[in-house]
């Protein structure tokens, strides 16, 4: 959609067209052929699943909002009713989109590479006889008819689910009845069969067996839907106890109403009618897809062990101060400086997970006190507090209950902490604690306490650390470690948060500190002196911030701006350029990381963190933004953003048409990948150290 406003003014683009450009390019990496066949369907399978998120997150909050009555425009001008129209048009065609690609490119494509995806009617009689046989004994025993008609209402749908649609009737007697079928989600979704590398969607393997379900049945029409539910759930501020509060609204989560249902576009008018009517849904609520639905679930094709069709795996490097394993050495040497990490380049398993276990065993240290946002099951963060507690060492865990899909993992998690002896604390309704942060305090030799500090920009997640793109900084200065203890114990006490000597702190101090660091800038370029601001991050949509950078780049600040996912920022065309320069960026590792670095009139800050530039960190979230003092790590940021901003393998810039352009690079040149490169950084790095090492 491309509009012109006045050139002079800032504008804004709206947050959820934003998010579903982000989706369209993710579908444009699955379309592009110089990338590995795996690799492309799984970016197929990450569109769906990002498409869920959005409908029943952003999709579901304007569709409360039109609900209440709530008239109020977002930024841009568009009204709850006019975005959800606008949100259709481009949904239906990116669906179609994907459809296409599927059906057209990677489906043959994989079938070229002995990888099948067949219909009953490609089997042969023998490869049948065993289909049969796993339904029969994997499949069949599972499967509930449920028939609508007197005394069977219209069965309840979970979302996310995939159900098969019928009008079954009667032979004898003529009478039709709906009926839905769940197709189980413990099951896989595509069953090998064979040898030919053969798999059958499990959806056409039920409907093959129909009849054994609704024995004596004339099967008069048989459709895939898919329900998706609202699940953006809110815990009152007047919660008592969090923990049930959130458990509560889990439960209602599965009830949430329907914001989109999918249907096989081969469906009549008369099953449509069925599935409004029993869902109590309006009609621009129903998606018609061709093909497959939930192409998701494709992350199973994905995963099959066929290594030359993905990327070479990548084996993250020890970085240099952590290569020797010697925690004395270690705190030692962040006595002195602190150390910056940039994973996956640097490995985490080596860094912050020795970090955080060297702690626990450590007999010198006292306290571990930490935070868990997002963990994953086979992540050593949790279970070395357990073991630090279990030894003896004061050990806190600030646990976010309210981290969205993340929710009952970490009542898990909390539960476990707490059998351990592990002061357990779910933070506040009305605040996310959605900071990084570990705090260890330790008896040095010298019979003194010092505090050493990890803070990132990234989860405590062993999983994701693979494959997202954070930094970490490990450091014991003073002011830095003694502020987030500061902070530990304002999320654990009972008071108001006293002035902090250096981090920035959201909501409290957060938000006025980097105002005042954009319009200092924008003062030094007023001036004439020289001014830059480069910033980092997955979303760009407060609204005071975007109108401090448009302010800055009047002044004749020079912009630049990151935002992997989300930006509502606009650039403006002026001297035949735009005014403020946006990139974006997919490929191999997920940007995750977000950083920020203003320079004015020669002086710098840069400041490394869990925030993104939304309300909802600014304001309501607890999210800390560390400064980083040394030159050593202050380059490696810099180098990183400017690397970054200079990728053509995988990079967007957004236009002042409000468009995503793909950026090619020079007609001849070699497309410079920002991973490739990094990835060859540290190696280099490695191969370094490891000279130094043998040579000593």
């Amino acid at each position: 959609m491309s509009v012109a406003p006045d050139e002079a003014q800032p504008r804004f683009l709206n947050r959820e067209l934003s998010q579903l450009d982000f989706n369209g390019r993710v579908l444009e990496v699955a379309r592009d052929e110089s990338v590995p066949l795996l690799e492309r369907v799984n970016f197929c399978a990450i569109f769906s699943s990002n498409m869920d998120e959005f409908f029943m997150v952003r999709v579901a909050g304007l569709m409360d909002q039109l609900a209440a009555g709530v008239a109020v425009r977002s930024p841009d001008g568009l009204t709850p009713q006019a975005a959800l129209a606008e949100i259709r048009e481009r949904t239906t065609a990116l669906s179609a989109e994907q459809a296409k690609l599927w059906k057209r490119h990677l489906r043959p494509e994989l079938e070229a590479q002995g990888i099948v995806v067949a219909e009953i009617e490609d089997l042969e009689p023998d490869e049948l006889e065993e289909l049969e046989r796993v339904f029969d004994t994997e499949i069949f025993p599972v499967l509930t008819p449920l028939a609508v008609g007197p005394g069977q209402p219209f069965p309840y749908i979970s979302g996310l689910s995939l159900s098969l649609g019928l009008f079954v009737r009667d032979p004898e007697t003529g009478e039709e009845r709906f009926a839905r079928v769940k197709v189980p989600e413990l099951l896989p979704r595509f069953l090998s069969i064979g040898s030919r590398g053969l798999f059958v969607p499990l959806e056409r393997v039920i409907r093959h067996f129909l009849s054994w379900l609704f024995p004596l049945m004339e099967i008069v029409e048989c459709t895939t839907f898919r329900v998706t539910r609202d699940a953006d759930f809110a815990v009152s501020d007047e919660a008592d106890d969090l923990l049930e509060a959130v458990e509560l609204e889990l439960r209602r989560r599965r009830f949430g109403d329907p914001v989109r249902v999918e249907v096989s576009g081969s469906c009549s008018t008369k099953m449509l009618e069925q599935l409004k009517s029993g869902l109590d849904i309006a009609a621009d609520q129903i998606y018609l897809v061709p093909g497959l639905l939930d192409l998701a679930e494709l992350s199973e094709l994905a995963a099959l062990d066929r290594p030359e069709l993905k990327e070479d795996p990548w084996v993250p490097v020890v970085p240099t101060r952590f290569a020797a394993g010697n925690r004395e050495a270690l705190f030692a040497e962040l006595r002195k400086s602190p150390v910056l990490v940039h994973h996956p380049y640097d490995s985490f398993a080596r860094t912050f997970e020795w970090f955080v276990r060297t702690a626990a065993t450590d007999p010198r240290t006292l306290a571990v006190k930490t935070t868990v946002y997002r963990t994953s099951e086979d992540s050593p963060h949790v279970p070395a507090l357990i073991e630090a507690a279990e030894e003896g060492k004061q050990t806190v865990s600030l646990v976010e209950l309210k981290a969205r899909f993340d929710e009952r993992r970490n009542i898990e998690w909390s539960r476990k902490l707490e059998s351990a002896g592990v002061h357990v604390v779910y933070g506040f309704p009305s605040l996310k604690i959605h900071a990084k942060g570990t705090l260890i305090v330790r008896r040095e030799t010298d019979g003194g306490l010092r505090r050493y500090a990890h803070i990132g920009t990234g989860n405590y997640n062993a999983v994701t650390a693979r494959l997202y793109e954070d930094f970490s900084l490990f450091t014991g200065d003073e002011e830095i470690t003694a502020d987030l203890a500061d902070l530990f114990n304002y999320l654990t006490g009972f008071g108001r948060p006293i002035a902090f000597r250096k981090l920035l702190v959201a909501p409290f101090t957060m938000r006025p500190a980097l105002v005042e660091h954009i319009r200092a800038c924008a003062t030094a370029a007023a001036g004439g002196k020289p001014a830059r601001i480069r910033i980092k991050v997955n979303h760009l949509a407060d609204e005071e911030i975007v109108r401090e950078l448009y302010a800055a780049a009047d002044a004749g600040v020079d912009v630049e701006i990151f935002a992997r996912t989300t930006c509502t920022l606009w650039p403006r065309r002026r001297g035949g350029k735009e005014d403020i320069k946006v990139r974006t960026l997919l490929g191999r590792f997920f940007e995750h990381s977000r950083f920020f670095i203003f320079e004015a009139d020669g002086e710098s800050t840069y400041l490394m963190g869990s925030a993104d530039l939304m309300r909802r960190n600014l304001d309501h979230r607890i999210e800390i933004l560390v400064p980083v003092e040394d030159a050593r790590s202050q380059r490696e940021l810099a180098r990183t953003f400017d690397s970054i901003m200079d990728d053509t393998r995988w990079s967007w810039a957004l236009r002042a048409d409000g468009s995503w352009e793909r950026i090619r690079g020079k007609k001849g040149s070699t497309r410079q990948s920002i991973h490739t490169a990094l990835m060859r950084r540290a190696r280099a790095r490695a191969r370094r150290a490891s000279t130094v090492s043998r040579t000593r």
